[in-house]
């Protein structure tokens, strides 16, 4: 049976929903507004779109520092700064005048948003312990996942009938509420002694990682790898992380300790968040270009079209985190990966007129797959490790995450582009079953987390009763 959670935990678990929610909101929320940015600031439009690219690469710089902050600092008081650095760039994002003060803030809101969340899941682990994890990660995973698939329908609202500070001003009083309920509720964490900063270490992974990852995005808007400007970000960005991992596996005192995954369950939970990843934001590209590019819809008609989506994950994704405390997040993933593949197939066959209500009941199974599918694998990785060694461990997924991410938005927009001239409905059947194939990699992944729990158990020792004599 599983094991009741009490309520201060539930409600530290939706304070922290709170900087979850309006940090991966923003990742698209403000997308729908540079047109609108662009004429307002008098901007290049090669220029406005740092404004999004400067926010998601700036996401993956902080992501290294987490868990050694976390350890110095408390990660509870981590978690607070942040989200008070994230309010208050918010607020100046709306108050910058021309563009480059505005991709300078949204750097430092990017800085600070890509705390929050590995932070927030540090917090909640040390909270709950391994046991009672998946329930709570689930009220996370509703934010995390719900936030960029309502982002653009927020923005177009907004846009409709207000000016474009307002995609900042809505992070302000969700910011002001948050901090106050964390300075009440969120514990502070404990201050460790930490090793002294690798900044080698730092220099290499802070480097690398957002260089792979522009480089990956890249390759989606040029559709080559042939470009210098694709090409050598992509080799800087991945010299870098090989640089970093070989330093960190032999270092006594990493920026992030690699060891966690001699753990097979932590390596096989790591690596399906990774494939997982790369499916969830494959996708999250894929289906707004659906309805704008085949289908003719709006931004707003859009953000409304993948409610039903939002929807379905929203209602399952408790009963996931149920799942995943009673039976293991390995075969909860297992099971939700498959019907990924079962939910992304019946799009591979659909054309520009296809019924608007069997897209809605396809959109929110696929919602429901999503929920059983994105948050037990990571919650499995960090069951599988000891309290001190979560923010470690909440650092690498969530980099592993980031990089799958990136790569599923990558081949998403290549293989569409490259198919878009000639004929759009057979470009997106053919960018569908690529789809299908990533999610069927991930499936192949959930199976070794399944597999590698299943020996872990098989490994524990057995308690016996040994008779005593008389």
């Amino acid at each position: 049976m599983n094991e009741r959670i009490p309520w201060p935990i539930w409600r530290v678990s939706l304070v922290i929903v709170f900087g979850a929610f309006v940090s991966m909101l923003d990742t698209s929320l403000v997308n729908v507004g540079l047109d609108s940015i662009r004429n307002a600031l008098g901007a290049t439009l090669d220029a406005v779109q740092w404004v999004a690219s400067a926010y998601l690469i700036a996401l993956a710089v902080s992501l290294p520092l987490c868990g050694w902050l976390g350890r110095k600092v408390g990660v509870g008081r981590l978690w607070l700064a942040a989200f008070g650095a994230f309010t208050v760039a918010s607020g100046l994002c709306a108050l910058a005048g021309d563009i480059g003060w505005l991709v300078v803030l949204r750097v430092l809101q990017g800085i600070s948003a890509g705390l929050l969340v590995p932070a927030g899941q540090t917090i909640l682990g040390q909270a709950v312990g391994p046991k009672r994890l998946g329930r709570v990660m689930s009220i996370l995973g509703i934010a995390v996942s719900s936030g960029p698939a309502i982002g653009p329908a927020i923005g177009g609202l907004l846009l409709h009938s207000l000016s474009w500070h307002w995609l900042f001003l809505i992070n302000l009083p969700v910011g002001v509420i948050g901090i106050a309920l964390g300075l009440r509720y969120v514990p502070r964490g404990d201050r460790g002694a930490v090793s002294r900063l690798d900044w080698t270490g730092l220099v290499l992974v802070s480097a690398g990682l957002p260089l792979f990852v522009y480089g990956v995005t890249m390759i989606g808007e040029k559709v080559t790898l042939a470009s210098v400007s694709v090409l050598m970000p992509l080799l800087a960005g991945l010299a870098g992380l090989l640089a970093f991992g070989f330093r960190a596996w032999r270092r006594a005192g990493p920026l992030v300790n690699l060891r966690l995954f001699q753990d097979r369950v932590y390596a096989a939970g790591s690596v399906a968040t990774l494939f997982t990843g790369a499916a969830m934001f494959g996708a999250m590209l894929l289906f707004p270009l659906y309805f704008q590019l085949l289908r003719g819809a709006d931004v707003i008609t859009t953000g409304l079209s993948l409610f039903s989506l939002g929807i379905g994950t929203t209602l399952v994704m408790p009963i996931s985190g149920w799942l995943t405390d009673r039976y293991g997040g390995g075969i909860v993933s297992l099971w939700g990966n498959g019907f990924t593949v079962l939910t992304t197939v019946p799009f591979a066959f659909l054309g520009a007129d296809t019924a608007a209500v069997t897209l809605q009941i396809l959109l929110f199974l696929r919602g429901i797959a999503l929920a059983l599918s994105a948050v037990p694998a990571g919650t499995a990785a960090y069951a599988a490790v000891r309290r001190e060694d979560l923010p470690d461990a909440t650092t690498t997924v969530n980099i592993l995450q980031r990089v799958g991410g990136a790569v599923g938005g990558a081949l998403v927009a290549v293989i569409l582009a490259q198919a878009l001239p000639e004929d759009a409905e057979h470009a997106f059947r053919t960018t569908f079953w690529w789809l299908t194939g990533a999610s069927v990699v991930a499936v192949g992944s959930a199976t070794w987390l399944w597999l590698a729990q299943r020996a872990a158990r098989a490994d524990r020792p057995i308690a016996t009763v040994v008779p005593v004599a008389k």
